[in-house]
């Protein structure tokens, strides 16, 4: 089963300007970057996509599951931009924890914690406090939140925000290694430097409207021809979003 978006629409509040209008959309299987300049409407999305928003018109689906049902944000899980250490507790700790709000049981959610935490690769600090942790270890721990409940779908918002390149690339091999395990993996970005060329599909939004969606080899394409190798995913990402501002990040 994959997150249906069925002609949404969102605004925030009455008398604001639409944010997304309209917009019908599959997330594909595998792992799928969601490429747009700032304000064009790829945390809105998201938002939609897990259920932490509803919209005004249209609906949000997962199968037969609608995005405002429990059963639907158990299969789906969303990881904001910003991912807060909590105070006195451990990375295993902060997992089960937010397994338990997720409607597990304490015993199911510190059990599954460790699974968890294998996943991203962070068992070695799991005693850990998360005050402790690196930005890129604290990140770690907010993925394993996400799949602390045996959530299908991935959505992350911008994960790899304030990562050096080595960071970066870390992360991107999780991502990699999550999607192969048949978790659909969302990852929103306005920087082309998270382009993975392992990445199954890119979705490029601008302004609210989807651009492109396809596989990362269609996307490059659309780079002139005459552009070198390492630029081809800035050019093809200025010939489908265009290079002006987009508005205020949403």
């Amino acid at each position: 089963m994959s997150i249906e978006l069925d002609a949404v629409s969102y605004a925030y509040g009455r008398r604001s300007r639409s944010i997304l209008s309209g917009l019908s959309y599959t997330v594909p299987d595998g792992f799928t970057i969601l490429l747009g300049p700032n304000g064009a409407g790829k945390t809105t999305t998201l938002k939609l996509a897990a259920g932490v928003s509803r919209p005004s018109q249209g609906s949000v689906r997962l199968g037969r599951l609608s995005s405002d049902s429990r059963a639907y944000r158990t299969k789906v899980a969303w990881m904001p931009q910003t991912v807060t250490a909590m105070t006195g507790l451990t990375a295993r700790e902060q997992v089960a924890y937010t397994g338990w709000l997720k409607g597990m049981s304490r015993r199911a959610a510190w059990d599954a914690s460790t699974g968890a935490l294998d996943q991203v690769r962070m068992t070695e600090h799991a005693d850990m406090r998360t005050k402790r942790l690196s930005g890129g270890q604290l990140r770690r721990v907010g993925v394993a939140s996400a799949l602390v409940h045996g959530a299908e779908v991935l959505l992350l918002d911008e994960p790899t925000a304030g990562m050096d390149p080595t960071q970066r690339r870390v992360f991107r091999d999780l991502v990699i290694g999550l999607a192969s395990r048949e978790v659909r993996v969302l990852l929103s970005t306005h920087d082309v430097a998270d382009l993975a060329e392992e990445a199954d599909h890119v979705t490029a939004l601008t302004r609210g409207t989807i651009t492109f969606s396809g596989s990362t080899g269609a996307f490059l394409a659309h780079a002139p021809a005459h552009v070198p190798e390492a630029r081809r995913a800035e050019a093809a990402y200025t010939a489908l979003t265009g290079d002006e501002a987009a508005g205020p990040p949403r």
